[in-house]
């Protein structure tokens, strides 16, 4: 991929300015700047290897206490900086991930987009102030053992630290 790119970036005279290189160039012939590129290169994919493991560890551990691992927060939650755990967003958001579920256990036959469309029409708004889809709903519906409270991350299943919507 590299190869392509430097390829590319010749073709049209254009450089690379590099802070810790700052004398590199991809138009020079220097077999030393060629070895040093090379194993700058290495020890980067060596560290991104080495590191990859130890966030997944971590990321599994603290999924396994019930944690929020990481991503983005599920609808009706949120995550502050520093917080361990997720926090309900809001009643209102709390109220629309109820809501959602009561019609889908009334309405069992109802399509997505017709659960949406009763969200809309009984005024709720995304968190973003806009008006429910079925992408959105089946997010929702997706995660209903979240919203009660068990933790799903890969294949590890706990009970979560959030406090449950339903």
């Amino acid at each position: 991929m590299k190869v392509l790119i430097q390829r590319e970036l010749k073709k049209y005279g254009c450089d690379i300015k590099s802070i810790e290189q700052p004398f590199y160039s991809i138009h020079k012939k220097d077999p030393n700047d060629f070895l040093v590129n090379g194993l700058m290169e290495l020890l980067d994919q060596y560290q991104r290897l080495e590191i990859a493991p130890k966030l997944t560890k971590g990321r599994n551990k603290k999924a396994k206490e019930g944690g929020y691992a990481g991503g983005r927060a599920t609808f009706g939650y949120m995550k502050q900086k520093g917080d361990k755990e997720l926090k309900i967003h809001n009643s209102h958001h709390a109220e629309v991930v109820k809501r959602l579920f009561e019609l889908r256990q009334i309405h069992m036959k109802w399509s997505l987009s017709r659960l949406a469309e009763a969200l809309n029409e009984e005024g709720y708004k995304t968190t973003q102030g806009k008006a429910f889809t079925k992408v959105q709903v089946k997010r929702i519906l997706d995660r209903e053992s979240f919203y009660q409270w068990i933790y799903t991350y890969g294949k590890i299943q706990s009970n979560g630290k959030h406090e449950a919507i339903i």
